[in-house]
């Protein structure tokens, strides 16, 4: 059924269709409005034989999650930024006992400083912890995804993160397509735990493992996630089948036949970028655009696939680890190194900052005449950096990065009036 809705509701109506039995709630903005409206839904009678969890922070909210998993129940949760944070103990505990619990990750800056709009630094910094990570481009995909991740979860008894951009996506409103419970139960069979909390079959979970077998117990992990590939793919498939439409599966590629450079991205700002290359390809630059959906496990060969063929590669980053650069560069590194690719780091819409389709063609124009640097931060205030290390190199007591930086930008901005 078509609907006009804001992206946050259309997450809560995906998810309530998939018949959750206990959902965990605790408000961080931007994914707050989800679980409010998850919770009208509860409480109205929609989502059947469902507890509704008010808990007190983000670390009880996936503890409960886990507790519920573990009892048997299909469990669900959505976060965002410092709440991610807070949970992380929690989290790589969810992995490592390998329950099938969904969460969104309404993806936002973290800090310090404090920030409150969209980038991926949050969950890429759980990309270690064992969660499959799906990243979506458009609330469409967001419905479509966490109907999937369900699937997918239950099938390889992991965790599953469907990550969104924050308000760009959770707060836009637009038409989105909301399936039927029919076709979702069709597509999501009724939750069959691998394993249930049972007095009269106890069992110890979470006990310790020495060194005689831990190697083993992590191995096994990263042997799921591998199998984990395959299962996305056949999931993606068998949705395509049942509701008619394409969604998730491990990238998707856009005008790369005969593309020389390829830019590889996530999320939302694919959209701004596809935008960009339909104008440069207007003006005779043969450039596509690889959308990376699965970042968790990463798909080495399709990235692979994906990229064969053309010269340059731009990755572009939402995420910035200090000290080494873009985190998803590295892996597009690892996975081409023995091919054939000038691949370049492009660091862009950090803090919420806008990706527009002039700067990307910018990026474009400098990397098909050969002058892009290795590493390029997009739209980077160059003067207002020099300022400040000008600063710091003058007097060690130069205050709070982020307070001297603010300070120079309202210094500046009053100047112009």
């Amino acid at each position: 059924m078509l609907k006009q809705i804001e992206g946050s509701m259309g997450v809560a109506l995906g998810v309530s269709l998939c018949r959750p039995e206990v959902i965990c709630a605790y408000p961080i903005s931007p994914q707050t409005h989800i679980v409010e409206n998850l919770g009208t839904l509860t409480r109205q009678g929609k989502i059947e034989n469902c507890e509704y969890i008010n808990v007190e922070s983000e670390f009880a909210a996936m503890s409960t999650a886990i507790g519920a998993s573990v009892a048997g129940a299909r469990a669900y949760t959505a976060t965002a930024s410092q709440g991610l944070l807070f949970m992380t103990e929690a989290i790589y505990n969810a992995a490592g006992l390998g329950l099938p619990i969904v969460m969104t990750v309404a993806n936002r800056a973290i800090g310090a400083p404090i920030n409150i709009w969209n980038d991926h630094s949050d969950s890429l910094s759980q990309r270690d912890s064992g969660w499959i990570q799906l990243y979506v481009e458009t609330n469409q995909e967001a419905v479509d995804m966490h109907i999937q991740g369900f699937r997918i979860a239950e099938e390889l008894s992991l965790p599953v993160m469907v990550c969104m951009d924050g308000f760009v996506l959770t707060h836009a409103v637009e038409r989105m397509d909301i399936p039927d419970q029919e076709k979702v139960d069709q597509f999501l069979p009724p939750y069959s735990p691998r394993q249930v909390l049972d007095p009269d079959a106890p069992v110890t979970i979470g006990a310790m493992v020495g060194p005689e077998a831990f190697t083993e117990v992590r191995y096994l992990a990263h042997a799921k996630h591998i199998e984990g590939l395959s299962v996305i793919e056949k999931v993606g498939e068998e949705f395509k089948n049942i509701f008619g439409r394409e969604a998730g599966g491990l990238v998707s590629c856009y005008r790369c036949e005969d593309a020389d450079i390829r830019i590889l991205a996530m999320g939302a700002a694919v959209g701004t970028i596809k935008d960009t290359v339909d104008e440069l390809r207007e003006a005779g630059i043969k450039v596509g655009v690889v959308s990376l959906k699965c970042y968790r496990p990463f798909p080495v060969k399709a990235v692979r696939e994906a990229l064969a063929g053309s010269k340059t590669v731009l990755v572009f980053d939402r995420a910035l680890g200090a000290g080494s650069g873009g985190v998803v560069m590295m892996d597009v590194v690892c996975a081409v190194r023995d091919m054939a690719l000038d691949v370049r780091s492009v660091i862009a819409g950090l803090g919420g900052r806008a990706i527009t389709k002039a700067s990307v063609a910018k990026i474009v124009r400098d990397a098909h005449e050969g002058v892009l640097a290795d590493t390029t931060f997009m739209d980077l205030d160059e003067d207002l950096v020099r300022r400040q290390l000008e600063r710091e190199a003058a007097t060690r007591l130069s205050g709070p990065l982020p307070e001297a930086i603010i300070h120079d930008v309202a210094t500046r901005e009053t100047s112009k009036e």
